[in-house]
């Protein structure tokens, strides 16, 4: 069962104590559970609009579009490609800082179960995908909350993910211990190639980020996983298209076309890079 322990007041940065389903701090704040779980942490002045992130919408896509296994070959090649010094612990303790409606984290958590003591977490600014996430996974702590300001104790894990999310590097190393890794998972060159072909009238040239290093980290491996998925259906199409920023920076035209097609071969191109936090020696 989660536990929702070391957690912080997101109004004063003091420890929340549990009292049956609701945390308190020091000063009285206090913030209830909900029904399935998950703890809102995010108070209305840290929000940047009145329902952030995913939209009720966009989550049902991506669970619906997810759950056909599309891209599984992701977790796989996460596992495969985690540092030695995470494959030998026991215990694993992981925050997935985005986690969506938790499809990677529920995966990871019952593979690395089998050899590891997985103490995981899940935080995501969205209210609907943090739900969602609750009702499928009681083991792991859910928590509604910002990348900006992790509402997690200093030095609570020694691995967070940032999975197609938006990093914030400062709040990352706070809440790694002193040896602690951070996996960032995004889109290689290629990645939805014939989709954004049809898309746009010219494809972007590919960017890396954080090509000149991150403050703070050392980078200590890098690798590409590259597959190829058919989605059979408009409903398919429409469901990836659905949980993808281009649903929002695509023309019109564009996503008009691809909603039209009756079938589509697609290629999966992910970037996977291990950083270290500094100082871990």
């Amino acid at each position: 069962m989660s536990n929702l322990e070391h957690l912080l007041c997101p109004l004063d940065n003091s420890p929340l104590t549990r009292h049956e389903r609701t945390l308190i701090c020091a000063n009285g704040h206090a913030f209830d559970m909900a029904k399935t779980g998950y703890i809102n942490l995010l108070p209305v002045q840290n929000k940047h609009s009145k329902d952030p992130g995913d939209s009720k919408a966009m989550v049902q896509s991506r669970r619906a579009f997810l759950a056909q296994g599309h891209y599984d070959p992701i977790v796989t090649a996460i596992i495969e490609s985690m540092p030695d010094a995470l494959k030998q612990r026991t215990d694993l303790n992981l925050l997935d800082a985005g986690c969506g409606e938790g499809h990677y984290l529920r995966q990871l958590v019952a593979l690395l179960g089998v050899n590891h003591q997985v103490d995981a977490t899940g935080l995501d600014i969205s209210k609907w995908a943090v739900a969602e996430a609750s009702k499928r996974a009681k083991e792991i702590d859910w928590i509604v909350g910002s990348n900006a300001h992790l509402p997690i104790e200093s030095g609570r894990f020694d691995w967070v993910m940032c999975a197609f999310g938006f990093p914030v590097f400062e709040e990352f190393a706070r809440v790694l211990d002193t040896s602690g890794w951070l996996l960032l998972v995004e889109s290689g060159p290629d990645h939805l190639l014939e989709l954004r072909k049809i898309l746009y009238p010219a494809v972007k040239p590919f960017k890396e980020t954080y090509a000149n290093g991150i403050e703070g980290f050392d980078l200590q491996h890098k690798s590409r996983c590259t597959f190829r998925f058919h989605l059979p259906d408009q409903d398919s199409i429409g469901q990836l298209l659905s949980m993808t920023p281009h649903i929002h920076k695509a023309p019109y035209s564009g996503r008009q076309a691809a909603q039209a097609l009756e079938q589509l071969e697609l290629t999966a191109d992910i970037s996977l890079r291990w950083y270290q936090k500094q100082g871990n020696e």
